[in-house]
């Protein structure tokens, strides 16, 4: 799949990663450069079980959640680009440096996850990732991540 290639829905999504609810927290895949750069999108809804607890007076998305569906997208862009994986490897998340939350995530949101691929070695990826919401950054940070 290339920048101009058709969109993944949710099914497709599925279909890739090993996550299921409540934790898939991607909804689609709109741009793919195999090996390079991906991006996605998470509609926030007040529906997210989270919002339960954080905080139900005036609820905003945990940071942690944030950069877990950056990784996700990472996570996909990594199945794209190594096919072979699919279904028989698991991508873990490794770590993550010079992450910063810009601005709050609230629901009716619309967050758009954009990585670039900064390293890859073997099986360990490096990837610089940032979440938008309305064309600002929310959040921002460098994910590695490896098969296993």
């Amino acid at each position: 799949m290339n920048a101009n290639s058709k969109p993944i829905d949710i099914n497709g999504i599925l279909s890739l990663l090993p996550h299921r609810y409540p934790f898939v927290l991607v909804d689609r895949i709109l741009e793919v450069e195999e090996g390079q750069r991906i991006v996605g999108l998470k509609n926030v809804t007040m529906n997210e079980n989270f919002f339960q607890g954080h905080f139900p007076s005036q609820p905003v998305m945990p940071g942690v959640l944030i950069m877990e569906g950056m990784a996700q997208v990472g996570a996909i862009l990594a199945y794209l680009s190594d096919p072979e994986s699919v279904g028989s490897k698991l991508v873990y998340f490794a770590g993550m440096d010079g992450v910063r939350f810009r601005q709050k995530v609230v629901p009716g949101d619309q967050l758009i996850f954009e990585l670039t691929m900064n390293k890859r070695k073997a099986r360990m990826w490096k990837l610089d990732g940032k979440a938008f919401v309305n064309e600002k950054v929310a959040a921002e940070g460098q994910l590695m991540a490896t098969f296993a």
